[in-house]
């Protein structure tokens, strides 16, 4: 049996002053109250959040403003942001035009996604890159002959099949190396990978990627399926090379420890962080959403730690809701599970039917519009007096240092392990389990 949930021993913050807020959420009223309809032209819009804001009245464009009214209150209040991202956003280039900006604010703490995006996130950094340039392709062209010619489509984006192959070699290369020649966690490896796809970003020129801005800001990227990608594949034809009598490879993912890991972030968030509570943002679905989802059930049901889930749940998806999928599931039906918060999530979540692409350009650049609008009048007029005048100026300026949570993964894991060691070492694991059916091929039944 699974452990009993319980309260958490220690001091549990009372409810935050962001969760009493957060009911009255302006812009996300409760069903059958009454909002003003505000249509104000864009040409008096000083930056595209008075878009979102003020000139989306209605149809698909008011669930546009309700998205961003959460979200912009969510890192106004200076809730501790995670993000799931699923889909090839790096190997489309959109780490470099909006999700980079984005996580380069120290809004967020961790970073869930796919092995496949870790994977590609590499390639423009390569030796031979600028020989072979990604390029648009047609949706609807002549996929045979791309391939004859040695082309990877991936939708509307082009690139040669040899940068996968330089990609392996790189990869292989790395982790051969001494540093990587051990057990540990996937957040961990991926640091250490972020480092030397920063090493080859500096050496050839290139911008700088997912994977060596998370490594700069010290943010733990999550991957709930890591060996469903290339990135594992490289270490498997290590492990396979051994097999056949090579050189020994002693890489290896500590699953266990990195799901722990998330565990002690989100106690870390809803007990320790200035407010108290966590919100995420959700791009598409798939196992990073799921993986984003999970510390609060593993926490509650399973460890029996008894903690709150997010706050915030701001979700982009095209999954439609009736096909019942993971990935489609809305924040009211993830409250069912304990993953959202039960008590706001009518003001403080919301799940748009879109496509993230589309999206998120322009609501990153809203978001950081703003900022920079909140940091001009800082200068101004000082930041106490801004922050007295715009409450939400704080949240949209704290620290751009970030939470740096992977330099704190050790002492989190510690506190997590302390609260666990006496209750987890009395967990149940009796039940009347089935006898097992004896073997054709036993020696009982041969007797």
């Amino acid at each position: 049996m699974r452990a009993r949930p319980r309260r958490a021993t220690g001091t549990i913050r009372a409810m935050s002053p962001t969760r009493n807020e957060a009911r009255g959420c302006p812009g996300a009223a409760p069903p059958g109250a009454r909002e003003e309809l505000v249509s104000r032209p864009v040409t008096e819009a000083e930056g595209l959040d008075e878009v979102f804001e003020k000139s989306l009245p209605a149809f698909g464009g008011s669930d546009l403003r309700r998205l961003w009214q959460i979200l912009d209150q969510a890192i106004g209040s200076g809730v501790p942001m995670a993000l799931a991202v699923s889909g090839p956003v790096t190997l489309s280039g959109q780490h470099e035009t909006w999700l980079g900006p984005l996580l380069d604010t120290g809004w967020f703490l961790l970073v869930s996604t796919t092995d496949a995006v870790c994977y590609h996130d590499g390639h423009r950094a390569l030796d031979a890159a600028d020989e072979r340039p990604f390029f648009r392709v047609a949706r609807d062209g002549d996929d045979a002959e791309l391939r004859d010619e040695g082309t990877i489509r991936v939708t509307d984006v082009g690139f040669p099949e040899t940068t996968l192959l330089e990609q392996d070699r790189f990869l292989r290369a790395v982790l051969a190396e001494p540093e990587f020649q051990e057990r540990m966690s996937g957040t961990r490896f991926r640091s250490l990978l972020g480092r030397r796809f920063a090493a080859q970003e500096r050496k050839n020129g290139a911008r700088e990627g997912l994977l060596a801005l998370c490594h700069r800001k010290a943010i733990p990227i999550f991957v709930g399926a890591p060996s469903d990608g290339s990135v594992f594949l490289n270490s498997v034809a290590l492990a396979a090379r051994e097999l056949v009598g090579g050189p020994a490879h002693r890489f290896d993912l500590d699953l266990h420890r990195e799901v722990l890991e998330s565990c002690a972030i989100h106690l870390w968030g809803v007990r320790e962080s200035e407010t108290g509570a966590l919100g995420t943002l959700i791009l598409g679905g798939g196992v990073p959403k799921n993986f984003n989802l999970q510390p609060e059930p593993a926490l509650s049901q399973i460890l029996g730690i008894d903690v709150p889930g997010y706050l915030f749940d701001v979700q982009i998806t095209t999954a439609p809701v009736s096909d019942g999928s993971l990935s489609s599931c809305p924040p009211a039906e993830a409250v069912t599970w304990g993953k959202v918060d039960k008590e706001s999530y009518r003001s403080t979540c919301v799940s748009l039917q879109a496509d993230y692409t589309t999206v998120m350009p322009f609501v990153a650049r809203a978001l950081l519009e703003k900022r920079a609008r909140f940091e001009r009048w800082a200068e101004r007029m000082g930041r106490e007096a801004l922050f007295a005048k715009h409450p939400e100026a704080r949240g949209y300026l704290r620290d751009p240092a970030g939470y740096r949570m992977l330099d704190r993964l050790d002492e989190l894991m510690e506190r997590l392990l302390a609260e666990l060691r006496a209750d987890a070492l009395e967990m149940e694991t009796d039940y009347p389990l089935a006898p097992l059916p004896i073997a054709e091929d036993s020696t009982e039944e041969r007797d």
